[in-house]
């Protein structure tokens, strides 16, 4: 498996990203990709971190969306390439596109930063499957806009095609439905506020986040398989 993650002006998970996918997904080529990349050709996930992408000027994730990569991973996308965008990550795919709402500031205009309980509404993923269905995990936020907001159309899309992936336990930020991590209808690309490259090591507080990189590995090689077949 070769893995991308993005790295934009302001990124600051990146380097988390990339040591939580080298120490989860074994045997795995893990290179930081630069904005300014126009080409992801041969990549099999592509990570869009967290951090504070051009400073969050406009709106988080309004600037990145238009960086010369984010053409380059609309097409992967489109060629069903893993896409996993972490909290500026998940921002910055609604901002482009790939996934529908948008990320608001939070219910009561703070900061918050602190381990969350997420419940696993569908295990049904290339990025859950390693979860039980409804299991509630422990993961990190970081964020001051992770208010997902969308209108009644689109939740209503969301709930028939089980596109919610995570819900909060106790929300912590005014998400609608509690919502902290919807899929795309193709199912491979997923966006999510919480930060599961944290939550990768006891030392950190949680390993829950371990199964998700296992999940996009499994995926990644009964598709592999499949294709070799």
């Amino acid at each position: 498996m070769k893995v991308a993650v993005l790295v934009f002006p302001g990124s600051n998970c990146d380097w988390d990203c990339v040591h939580a996918a080298e120490e989860t997904l074994e045997g795995a080529t893990v290179e930081r990709v630069w904005h300014t990349t126009s080409d992801l050709t041969g990549y099999d996930l592509i990570i869009v971190p967290g951090g504070f992408s051009y400073g969050d000027y406009l709106r988080s994730g309004a600037i990145a969306r238009f960086a010369p990569v984010m053409s380059a991973v609309a097409k992967a996308a489109e060629d069903g390439v893993f896409v996993l965008g972490i909290c500026n990550g998940f921002q910055i795919l609604t901002e482009a596109g790939l996934l529908p709402g948008a990320l608001r500031r939070n219910a009561g205009l703070k900061f918050r930063c602190h381990y969350s309980n997420l419940r696993v509404t569908n295990n049904s993923t290339a990025f859950t499957s390693g979860y039980e269905a409804n299991e509630v995990i422990d993961i990190p936020i970081a964020h001051g806009e992770g208010n997902y907001y969308c209108d009644d159309e689109t939740l209503a899309q969301l709930k028939r095609n089980n596109q919610i992936v995570f819900t909060y336990e106790s929300n912590p930020n005014g998400s609608i439905e509690d919502i902290a991590g919807i899929m795309n209808t193709s199912g491979n690309v997923l966006g999510m506020m919480p930060h599961p490259e944290r939550a990768v090591s006891d030392l950190l507080g949680s390993k829950d986040g371990v199964r998700m990189f296992a999940s996009i590995m499994k995926a990644w090689r009964e598709r592999h398989a499949t294709n070799v077949n």
